[in-house]
């Protein structure tokens, strides 16, 4: 039987397969649908073999909330021509969905998870099959609890979720806060909360910067200390100063809607970008 431009048609909107790939598909599987999707099914495991060893550093990060559940997906791929395509950032968007109604743990719990009866990871190599291209789900994260607000940075290469105690934070209030993370980046919330293995590595950097300037050695670790106040202020989230209003820290900026409300967790995402 031969294969029909409908029959062609029928099968790129099943798989997102090209034309081609389609038609050769189909005559392959004398016109049965369901062995010429594991045809490209099949293509897309081989594909993904054989770029195993490729760098996916583009992609298409996004982020959303659902209730008191936020999380950040980036699906990562080798170009930014693949990484801007519709269908690209609709597998991103399913992906998101899934994760957003079923809040996995942990990225291999979101992979196994299932959309319209297959798993995230099969949808992932399906879609290599269509592009050539090495694909990976390379980031996961998710926040449970409180308020979260989600912000994604134009260009869908970097994006945010922030968590506040209160639910009554103004919708700017909080998209500022969350843009201010992506903008600059912070590694806690608190200076409390940074990790001690940053700490001591920031001081060690300040002592031999006072060092190298000829600084005495009896004074290297209060200087380290001075170094280390000024690095709480760059990359603690409250104690920043706010982007939009430098006269202000963020901590301030929150205090100003409500003398309660604080900031309980953050996330960040981004891909060629600082």
């Amino acid at each position: 039987m031969a294969v029909t431009m409908a029959d062609i048609s029928k099968l790129r909107k099943m798989s997102g397969a090209g034309m081609m790939d389609c038609k050769n598909a189909l005559e392959e599987a004398n016109n049965d649908f369901d062995k010429a999707m594991e045809i490209i099914r099949k293509k897309g495991q081989a594909v993904a073999a054989k770029r195993s060893d490729r760098e996916a550093s583009e992609g298409c990060v996004l982020a959303a909330v659902n209730g008191d559940f936020a999380a950040i997906v980036a699906l990562k791929c080798e170009t930014d021509f693949v990484a801007k395509n519709a269908e690209f950032i609709a597998l991103t968007q399913n992906i998101l969905n899934v994760a957003l109604q079923n809040k996995p743990a942990t990225l291999n719990d979101l992979l196994a998870l299932k959309s319209e009866g297959r798993a995230v990871s099969e949808l992932i190599t399906d879609r290599i099959g269509v592009t050539g291209e090495k694909m990976e789900l390379g980031y996961y994260e998710h926040v449970k609890g409180g308020s979260p607000v989600a912000y994604i940075h134009p260009g869908n290469k970097l994006a945010t979720i922030v968590v506040f105690n209160r639910n009554d934070v103004g919708q700017q209030m909080a998209k500022d806060v969350a843009m201010q993370i992506a903008a600059m980046n912070p590694v806690a919330i608190r200076p409390e909360e940074v990790p001690a293995s940053v700490i001591e590595k920031e001081l060690e950097i300040a002592r031999d910067k006072a060092r190298q300037a000829g600084k005495p050695e009896n004074l290297l670790d209060k200087i380290a200390e001075g170094s280390l106040v000024k690095y709480y202020k760059e990359y603690t989230l409250l104690q920043q100063e706010f982007v939009k209003d430098n006269k202000q820290t963020i901590d301030q900026y929150l205090k100003s809607g409500n003398k309660e409300l604080t900031v309980t967790a953050f996330k960040r995402v981004t891909l060629n970008l600082e």
